[in-house]
């Protein structure tokens, strides 16, 4: 057969009779769409959901917790509604106030009681004030350890977790906006919130602690007591084997480590190369340094480079923070990681490298494990940039008020959202259990369904063939399941 141009393509069709593709039906000549269903709802997956929340006694934990009281603060009454609804708005994917709205569309009254309007839950959040924001906390932390022990949320916990710190920077827009400030990125107003995770080496992330902090504040303000905190956390959350607390350079402190060590956990935190460590490396002997080879590709910190081979060694006593009380000092293990510099060997008029050039990456660990083994977990503390990367996609895309600490509000909702969904993920199935928010939203959240009423029961209607309709329905049936006997 030949085409226009005289192309010879063999037997190949062009009948376009025969050519399915994707279009408009046409079994209706003319098309409409009116908004005047009233038994519809669009995020029937929250259902379940919010069930889950129940069921870890969330509603229980706001209105013991929160107590927001006193003149001009009208917007604090009946604080564990306002809770759930900005929880169950953030599940379905709000990332400002005025999306709350999406609680009140159809039959959506009849699926749950009490949401509350966007102006309501606007003037709880500006109510908040930093004693109101450490109760929210203190909610966080419970509404967590109460999800461990109703989902298996965090899987090998028991023997091994980690619990990962980090900060990052939110840009926001306005000169009202309080708090915000221009710092680490010239000419761009953030906020500072510092965030720390629980992982074990077979589950996803859930969120410990978060804090939100002004644009120019160091990352390593009220550090120690943040690790306290997460560690903390991590016990009530069922940790109960070995610990490894991971950071960055940032967080390379006596006061860290101290903390590690009143709450019986191990440290793994990278060192920034001071002439103290530049000394120690250079003790190293050559034939000490280990071939490491790592299965997925680890990015420079400081050229971004993929990095699939590197050498380790380990100096089995380093003595840190020598220049504070003897009481302050920590020796432990310091393991070090050096990859090939080519940058300086192979750029334009290079005259190749006459002796090898390296660049190298400390750790200061206590860590139990063999120093290959260490040296991957630490890597692996990189984990946390998922979650932030996943807030941000969602629920922080925006920090919607003017207002400091009800911006403090929001960030830990959603740190609450997060774990809710990822706990609803985990008794879902195993490939939802490590899936992304985003996923768990689309496949067990945004969910179309029609309510019927009959002899005061209601029953959901869902789309015929929907994809993920065997697991939604495990996680429904699992939340509506009578609860097992304490």
């Amino acid at each position: 057969m030949n085409w226009d141009d005289g192309t010879s393509y063999g037997s190949i069709s062009t009948d376009r009779e025969n050519i399915r593709e994707m279009q408009s039906s046409h079994a209706a000549s003319v098309v409409s769409a009116a908004f005047d269903e009233s038994n519809l709802v669009a995020d029937a997956g929250l259902v379940p959901v919010v069930r889950l929340a129940e069921r870890a006694r969330l509603p229980e934990l706001a209105a013991v917790a929160l107590r927001i009281e006193g003149a001009g603060n009208s917007g604090g009454a009946h604080p564990a509604a306002k809770v759930m609804s900005l929880i169950a708005a953030m599940c379905a994917g709000a990332d400002s106030i005025d999306d709350t709205d999406r609680l009140r569309h159809g039959a959506m009254p009849a699926c749950f009681d009490g949401t509350r309007a966007p102006s309501t839950l606007g003037t709880f959040l500006r109510s908040f004030t930093h004693g109101h924001a450490l109760q929210l906390h203190a909610v966080h932390r419970k509404f967590l350890a109460a999800l461990t022990g109703h989902t298996p949320l965090l899987p090998g916990a028991d023997r091994v977790a980690f619990i990962d710190i980090d900060s990052t920077h939110k840009r926001v827009f306005g000169r009202a906006k309080q708090g915000a400030q221009i710092g680490r990125f010239k000419g761009v107003r953030t906020l500072h919130p510092l965030l720390a995770t629980i992982c074990s080496p077979v589950a996803r992330p859930v969120i410990a602690a978060v804090r939100l902090r002004q644009g120019k504040s160091a990352d390593s303000r009220g550090a120690e007591r943040f690790a306290t905190e997460a560690l903390a956390t991590s016990a009530e959350a069922g940790c109960t084997g070995i610990r490894v607390l991971r950071a960055d350079s940032q967080f390379y402190n006596a006061g860290v480590v101290a903390a590690c060590h009143r709450a019986g956990a191990h440290f793994s935190i990278t060192c920034g190369m001071n002439p103290s460590i530049k000394q120690a490396i250079a003790t190293i002997d050559e034939a000490a340094w280990r071939q490491i080879r790592y299965p997925t590709a680890v990015a420079d910190p400081d050229t971004g480079e993929l990095i699939f081979d590197a050498e380790v060694a380990e100096i089995p006593a380093y003595t840190a923070f020598t220049s504070r009380a003897k009481a302050e000092q920590v020796t432990a293990r310091l393991i070090v990681r050096r990859v090939r510099d080519l940058a300086k060997t192979a750029g334009e008029g290079a005259q190749g490298e006459l002796f090898p050039v390296w660049r190298y990456h400390p750790f200061f660990t206590d860590s139990p494990f063999e120093t290959l083994q260490a040296e991957r977990q630490h890597r692996h503390h990189a984990v946390i940039e998922q979650v932030i990367a996943d807030g941000k996609a969602g629920p922080l895309a925006h920090l919607p008020s003017g207002k400091f600490n009800a911006n403090a509000a929001w960030l830990t909702l959603w740190a609450m959202s997060y774990n809710l969904l990822r706990a609803a993920g985990a008794l879902a199935s195993v490939f939802h259990a490590k899936a992304t928010t985003a996923t768990i939203r689309a496949h067990l959240v945004h969910v179309p369904a029609r309510i019927a009423r009959s002899a005061r029961r209601l029953t959901l209607h869902l789309p015929r063939q929907w994809p993920w309709q065997d697991v939604w329905l495990h996680l429904f049936e699992t939340v509506h399941a009578p609860p097992e006997p304490a």
